[in-house]
């Protein structure tokens, strides 16, 4: 019997504390005059705060997260490397491997002079259109808050401060800049501030304030950065805003919000200045401002005189680190006859013969094809016994790779978060290497487009045309159409200027200009995207001239995804295409152009067919369908959870053809799945990351066992689904089904969707076989109810009944007497992962917080016991625990 570590929330902690005091920080203030101290009080630009030589105090580097650091500036030659989405690191319910993530990222921060990341992000999966969902962890207070608490103690061990948002219920996207979330007193403590406690515990330096309202008020003027951030919770860091959620002068700067982003802020220099002078607001607000961001610069690093912390080194394999991400967060849904894991290597026996694997078997150094999982009854996963593998082949002479997003992965969602990869490893390519030398045969087929948006150009289809170098010739024009700057960029996206960006902003005009041979003949599609003026010329014929009007005010489509417009042109094959496009710069417009090109595509019914032809002669089929950052971005919800384009259709043929067909899903949210019963086996990736075909290979062919469960609940559909809506009504979103999220919604209106919360298959088979329950004694000893009251223990004996050894997430659920407010229906209260060999049994350790079993009182003001009886409840999802056990507090 093998005995793990215990899966409980962990003791705060984070880098050690830097070698100043607190009086040495009121001595730094005392040096600086009133305007001094104002001026740290916003950035010195979009990405970096103010320095001041006087103190000491260097600018504080800031950068966009979290699945990657992109830097200050928006520069595709400046890379990066790219983690799995914020879902897929909790689908991998393993705070260990996130930690590690975390301390890759702080190295990734440091390399690019960066003190401060924008992560993790804390809002709930409160709604699968949510269209910020992938950056997001979970529908689960609990489970997000752990994942959080991991991730910040991975990038602050590292020496570089992570940032939790956004504080609060800035859970969708529909007007995000205004609306008001009302939610009631005991689910706002209960539910969405829960995991930014678990932040402020963790020791999170950094917390940002969101667009949005809260019960009438804007969060950077909120009284919950009083109460409970920087009161009971005793959070000593800094609270930055979201970029231009900073409304006013004085009530903002009267609330604890310490830091206006981007600067020089407006209503935050001269204003404020005024409103300190005249005794509208106290110095010793602003100097408890001060004192905070001081303190964050000792701990980053950025304070002359003050010795950080020795950062903690970083990951010697990175992308190592980022494969075993992949199969760690991939979860499988579904493995009807025990599918997967494929086997390509030649089976002993007569030459041409194919034979069926067998339990526990090898071949070729691979794992054998024995497959199976906890059977999760009711989880909507079908009959995943895992009792035979009757089918398998042991050799695949020919495997048919399908999809848009095979040979081209999306690794990340839209918006702010977005990064430069250094490369991307695409499903195609990943399976081709893990194929290369077995004599398996891939063949592939698209199936269908799914890009709505034009394709920038890139290195591989433009040159200079000052230089002939791959890639784009830039240029930033005066007025009178004089060149003030010109650079040479590897992409026809210009999100702003990279080489001269001071001189650049004197611009009034911004010119994208290359080569383009095309290799296809027909009617090619050329646009040119950005708001204001436009044009478009090829070979000097005018194709654009028009004034594209913004349709939103919202920073992330404004910098980073505006309008486009398009136009056709006939070309001739490898004759090359002089293009230009041109957009006129003016204020609260943005910088961002793109000059993109697209051939004439195939028709979609013969391509569909050529993929039906491809899986129908092959032994196996896999099909990479998913979303992409046109669907899953910030900015703007999803108006469908249905997959996009024909893909569907192509999925149902495909399994019709071959019925060994494997679908993989590439989103980073709930997506329907109107074929799940068709496909034998299901997987889904999430946004994997840039070594997205390299992991998936691995769970593939069983190098590795997709090791996630699922963060979210997955709906069938959306027509009857206790889904709530992300559209204000008047400006107000009203929380009404109160601590009613996910799976606890689902089974409040008794309802089942596709995929409960905490489903997900192994490559072998656990029995659930006992459970003790035992209370644990508070910290003080008197067991009294409150935040130091009482806990509990479960330990959980569970055995690997497979033929291969296997990692087990053991979910422990919490029902409690009904009150008022919430009816005591299952909670996850804790979880643990074992491991195990064939036919051993783990016990698995879980702790469950006191905080579990107290719920707020508006009356009290605090936390008071949740009313009895209690019991916990242990298994592999949120429909099936199978052991449980009462427990007397």
């Amino acid at each position: 019997m093998t005995m793990i570590a215990p899966g409980s929330v962990s003791a705060p902690q984070s880098a050690a504390a830097p070698s100043i005091s607190d009086a040495e920080i009121d001595a730094l203030v005392a040096r600086l005059d009133l305007p001094a101290r104002i001026r740290l009080l916003s950035g010195a630009s979009t990405f970096r705060t103010q320095p001041e030589p006087a103190v000491g105090l260097r600018a504080m580097g800031v950068s966009d997260g979290p699945a990657g650091v992109r830097g200050e500036k928006w520069d595709e030659r400046d890379t990066a490397l790219v983690l799995p989405s914020a879902t897929a690191l909790a689908a991998a319910w393993d705070d260990d491997l996130v930690t590690e993530l975390g301390g890759l990222l702080a190295a990734e921060a440091r390399r690019k002079r960066i003190h401060i990341m924008l992560a993790p992000t804390l809002n709930l999966h409160r709604t699968p259109a949510a269209g910020r969902h992938f950056e997001c962890y979970a529908e689960d207070p609990l489970l997000t808050g752990r994942t959080a608490a991991a991730y910040i103690r991975g990038v602050q061990a590292g020496g570089v401060a992570a940032t939790a948002k956004h504080y609060v219920a800035n859970d969708s996207e529909t007007d995000r800049l205004t609306l008001d979330a009302r939610v009631d007193e005991r689910t706002l403590h209960e539910v969405y501030l829960a995991p930014f406690e678990a932040a402020v515990q963790a020791g999170v330096w950094v917390v940002m304030s969101a667009y949005n309202r809260v019960n009438g008020v804007t969060m950077s003027e909120s009284p919950l950065l009083a109460e409970p951030l920087k009161g009971s919770w005793g959070f000593d860091g800094v609270v930055v805003s979201d970029w231009g959620a900073t409304r006013s002068t004085e009530t903002a700067a009267l609330a604890p919000q310490d830091l206006a982003m981007p600067g020089p802020h407006p209503l935050w220099g001269e204003p404020l200045l005024a409103a300190v002078r005249e005794g509208r607001v106290p110095q010793a607000a602003i100097d408890a401002k001060v004192r905070r961001i001081l303190r964050l610069a000792a701990r980053v690093g950025a304070l002359d005189g003050v010795l950080p912390p020795r950062p903690a080194p970083a990951p010697r394999d990175p992308h190592g680190l980022l494969r075993r991400a992949v199969s760690a967060g991939c979860v499988l849904l579904r493995n009807e006859g025990g599918l997967l894991p494929l086997t390509p290597a030649p089976a002993p026996g007569p030459a041409g013969a194919a034979t069926d694997s067998a339990p526990g078997g090898t071949a070729g150094g691979l794992p054998g094809a024995d497959i199976g999982g906890t059977v999760d009854a009711g989880a909507g996963a079908g009959p995943d016994t895992g009792a035979g593998t009757a089918g398998a082949p042991r050799r695949l002479a020919r495997l048919a790779v399908i999809g848009p997003n095979a040979a081209s992965a999306r690794v990340q969602g839209g918006g702010s978060a977005g990064v430069f990869p250094e490369a991307v490893v695409s499903p195609l390519e990943g399976i081709g290497e893990a194929l290369s030398g077995t004599g398996t045969e891939i063949v592939y087929a698209e199936g269908v487009n799914l890009a709505t948006r034009p394709t920038p150009l890139h290195p591989g289809n433009s040159r200079d045309p000052r230089t002939g170098e791959p890639g784009v010739l830039v240029r930033y024009l005066a007025a009178d159409g004089r060149e003030i700057c010109a650079e040479h960029r590897l992409s026809g996206r210009i999100l702003e200027p990279g080489d001269a960006p001071e001189l650049a902003r004197t611009a009034a005009t911004v010119e994208v200009s290359a080569l383009v041979t095309p290799a296809t003949p027909g009617e090619w599609r050329f646009a040119v995207v950005g708001l204001g003026a436009v044009t478009l010329h090829a070979d000097g014929e005018p194709l654009i001239d028009t004034y594209v009007v913004a349709e939103s005010d919202d920073p992330t489509y404004v910098h980073v995804a505006p309008s486009f417009r398009t136009a056709a042109r006939k070309v001739t094959p490898g004759e090359p295409l002089h293009l230009v496009a041109t957009r006129e710069l003016a204020p609260d417009q943005g910088l961002a152009v793109a000059l993109a090109a697209d051939p004439s595509r195939p028709d979609e019914d013969e391509a569909i067919a050529e993929a039906v032809a491809c899986a129908r002669a092959a032994d196996a089929a896999v099909v990479v369908v998913g979303t992409t950052d046109e669907i899953e971005s910030e900015g703007f919800d999803r108006p469908s959870l249905a997959l996009p384009g024909r893909q569907d259709e192509l999925v149902a043929a495909v399994t019709a053809a071959n019925p060994r067909t494997v679908v993989i899903v590439n989103s980073g949210g709930p997506v329907e799945l109107p074929w799940r019963e068709s496909a034998p086996a299901v997987l889904l990736c999430w946004f994997p990351g840039q070594e997205a075909g390299h992991g998936l290979a691995d769970v593939l062919f069983g190098r590795a066992e997709p090791g996630g469960r699922l963060p979210t609940t997955w709906a069938a559909g959306t027509r009857g689904a206790p889904l709530p809506a992300t559209a204000p009504d008047a400006g107000v979103l009203d929380y009404a089904e109160g601590p009613y999220l996910g799976h606890r919604a689902w089974r409040r209106a008794g309802a089942t969707p596709a995929y409960w919360f905490g489903h997900g298959l192994g490559y072998t088979t656990w029995a659930y076989e006992s459970l003790t329950v035992r209370p644990e004694p508070a910290a003080d000893g008197t067991g009294a109810a409150g935040p130091s009251g009482q806990g509990a223990v479960a330990l959980v004996t569970v055995r690997n009944t497979g033929a291969r050894a296997g990692r087990e997430v053991v979910q422990v659920y919490l029902t409690t007497g009904p009150d008022d407010h919430d009816d005591g229906s299952p909670r996850l209260a804790g979880y643990a992962a074992v491991h195990a060999a064939p036919g051993e049994a783990a016990v698995a350790e879980v702790r469950i917080e006191p905080r579990a079993f107290q719920r707020w009182s508006p009356a009290a003001g605090g936390w008071v016991p949740r009313p009895g009886p209690y019991t916990l409840h242990a298994g592999p999802s949120a429909a099936r625990q199978p052991l449980s056990g009462p427990l007397d507090l």
